[in-house]
């Protein structure tokens, strides 16, 4: 981990501008003032403004707050902001406002266009935050999104983390969020200790872009998963089989997932209240099929479930969690998709 100094320290001089690349200027020595830019961010050092409080970004914001970092949040839904303001933390009504005075920004957004717009957009976050800052984006989006963030981030002096994560909101609000990062070995080991408030597996897998194909893969498994969950469900309960008794039991053998334990109950009960939509899943495969097609990676068996996935959110399901797909086999299957399992 990187030298820990005190005392007022200006940002670190032209950080990242040579050669224009996210790892320029990492190979000279550093000075006192850029070793305090990259100290650990611990709570009692560091000012994080969060931008984006949906499903995950929530939970996550206020782990962060209930772990002691002083926490600004932004977002569109204003009533949102007002909630985080009235349960202990700050709000702010701009990106600007957010942005100015915090040392990271973490960006936790739907897809691509948004992480443009808002880090990489005039007045966004890359205009507003210090030199020798850090931004960490932990939304789900592209692998070359990432790439162009970190580049801009170095042409500014600015450190940049992609950062996304895997576990749903049951895993946000636990805290035990698997975090895949991409970025510099230093500047992730400095942000440890925010990761560590926010989950239980936290991984630098690479330079810039690696955190999104990791996450890229991740959505693949899982909507694999997920499909084989629901066309097991259709066939043992069209066989008559007590299904509760059989999730169990697989669950129990080498056909025991997380999928099957976050969501087996919900399966049972109808329930597709959305931990994950079908409509991010349908993006994040999208991804993954793309990025796949560039590398020469086959992914037939992530193809199909990328159409099933797209067809289940034109059928009107994209609102509901990514579970849903069960609905889907029960259409394919003859059945009411709003019928008892």
């Amino acid at each position: 981990m990187a030298e820990q100094v005190s005392g007022p320290c200006p940002a670190p001089p032209g950080r990242g501008t040579a050669g224009g690349g996210p790892g320029a200027a990492r190979g000279r020595a550093t000075t006192g003032c850029e070793r305090q830019g990259l100290m650990a961010h611990t709570a009692g050092n560091t000012k994080i403004a969060f931008i984006g409080l949906g499903i995950m970004g929530d939970p996550m914001a206020r782990n962060l707050l209930k772990a002691g970092y002083d926490v600004t949040a932004y977002t569109l839904e204003t009533e949102k902001v007002e909630a985080f303001v009235k349960d202990g933390g700050k709000g702010a009504g701009s990106i600007a406002e957010a942005v100015r005075g915090a040392d990271v920004v973490i960006t936790m957004v739907p897809a691509s266009p948004q992480v443009e717009q808002v880090v990489l957009a005039e007045g966004g976050v890359l205009d507003n935050l210090r030199e020798g800052g850090l931004v960490i984006d932990m939304s789900s989006i592209t692998p070359q999104t990432s790439v162009e963030v970190a580049k801009a981030a170095a042409a500014k002096g600015i450190r940049a983390l992609d950062a996304p994560v895997s576990g749903g909101e049951a895993g946000a609000v636990e805290a035990v969020l698997s975090i895949m990062v991409g970025g510099e070995r230093e500047d992730f080991e400095a942000a440890k200790p925010i990761f560590e408030a926010l989950g239980k597996t936290i991984v630098l897998c690479g330079p810039a872009g690696s955190g999104q194909t990791v996450k890229a893969a991740n959505q693949l498994i899982v909507a694999v998963n997920i499909q084989a969950v629901a066309e097991a469900v259709v066939f043992l309960r069209k066989s008559g089989v007590d299904l509760k008794a059989a999730l169990d039991v697989l669950n129990g053998g080498l056909a025991g997932s997380t999928v099957l334990t976050r969501k087996k109950d919900s399966i049972l009960a109808g329930d597709y209240k959305p931990g994950f939509k079908i409509d991010l899943h349908h993006k994040d495969m999208g991804i993954v099929t793309d990025a796949a097609r560039a590398v020469g990676a086959a992914v037939p068996a992530g193809a199909l479930v990328a159409q099933l996935v797209a067809a289940l959110r034109a059928q009107g399901d994209g609102g509901l969690d990514h579970s849903a797909l069960v609905r889907g086999v029960k259409r394919l299957s003859g059945e009411n998709p709003d019928g008892a399992n």
